[in-house]
């Protein structure tokens, strides 16, 4: 199956590096798969991040995989964009940290604990928060509250393309020191461990 979507994805490389999308629908009854390529780009080891403006829209029958229904996440991505910032948090109604506009979040809070917001407060289940969840036995699914977040010690966004970033200033403040910490460079090692 990789040797077919290489051959497939081989008259869209070039010399720089890309990433590749491929979505999945079903089409006159048949499953057809689509692929997109855009070059990866430049992206720093440290973020910024916003508060996103819109809310996260909660847990759904698709919420756990990326879905058509996308547009509170181009909304925040957007508004990251104009921020000139990486990322944007989106909460829920009930003010619990759900996710990033492009990421998964993992919160090492300052009472000690290393979270990542629970599916079923409608996270998806992206390919680099299930390989961390699986490598790293003091990564647990947990609640983080806005004031939560606001007090962390480590803010990470984690996604299958990018990997391990840490967020160094989440809506102009500094998270913990302002520098990837030691869950930074852990969850990044583990990332990247064959």
């Amino acid at each position: 199956m990789l040797r077919l979507l290489a051959a497939l994805a081989a008259p869209s490389w070039s010399s720089d590096d890309r990433v590749i999308r491929i979505a999945a629908r079903v089409q006159d009854g048949a499953l057809r798969l689509e692929g997109t390529t855009r070059p990866l780009g430049v992206d720093p080891r440290r973020w910024r991040a916003i508060s996103a403006p819109n809310r996260h829209p909660g847990a759904s029958p698709t919420s756990a995989a990326k879905a058509a229904a996308r547009a509170p996440f181009e909304e925040a991505a957007r508004a990251a964009s104009d921020a000139g910032v990486d990322e944007a948090v989106l909460f829920d109604a009930a003010d619990f940290a759900v996710e990033g506009a492009r990421t998964n979040l993992i919160v090492a809070a300052a009472d000690g604990t290393l979270r990542t917001p629970p599916l079923a407060r409608g996270a998806q289940a992206g390919i680099a928060r299930e390989l961390l969840l699986e490598r790293v036995p003091e990564l647990r699914e947990g609640d983080v509250s806005r004031a939560e977040l606001g007090t962390a010690v480590e803010i990470l966004a984690a996604n299958a393309v990018r990997g391990v970033r840490a967020i160094a200033r989440l809506d102009g403040r500094s998270v913990g020191n302002g520098v990837p910490g030691e869950w930074a460079e852990r969850l990044a090692r583990a990332f990247a461990r064959p």
